[in-house]
């Protein structure tokens, strides 16, 4: 790793050690697509917090955006990485028929 890389990883680090911020990239993880509101209701927060947490997870490079209409829907970033950190570290499931649960053993929910 370069030293600019290794000071990417540590930033992004940094922002699971907030349990807002993790609570979300858990539920994006078990079900992605998901608007600021709906967040909110799954994490029980307001969607104030949600949308600043939702930003800063942004920023960093965890989570993508997608307009639908007048509605924002945040996700997950498509990287090999950041899924193998939430299934192994923090030992979360797919919803059955997530499209990539199949990518990853034992991920089905069982």
């Amino acid at each position: 790793m370069t030293p600019r890389q290794i000071e990417i990883w540590s930033t992004r680090f940094a922002l699971l050690g907030d349990p807002t911020r993790l609570a979300l990239l858990v539920e994006m993880h078990r079900k992605p697509d998901l608007a600021v509101a709906e967040l909110a209701e799954r994490v029980g927060i307001t969607e104030n917090a949600a949308s600043q947490s939702l930003r800063a997870l942004r920023d960093s490079g965890w989570v993508r955006t997608a307009r639908a209409g007048r509605r924002v829907r945040y996700s997950m970033i498509d990287d090999a990485v950041v899924h193998q950190i939430l299934h192994d570290v923090v030992g979360i499931a797919h919803v059955h028929g997530h499209p990539h649960s199949a990518r990853h053993p034992g991920a089905g929910g069982d």
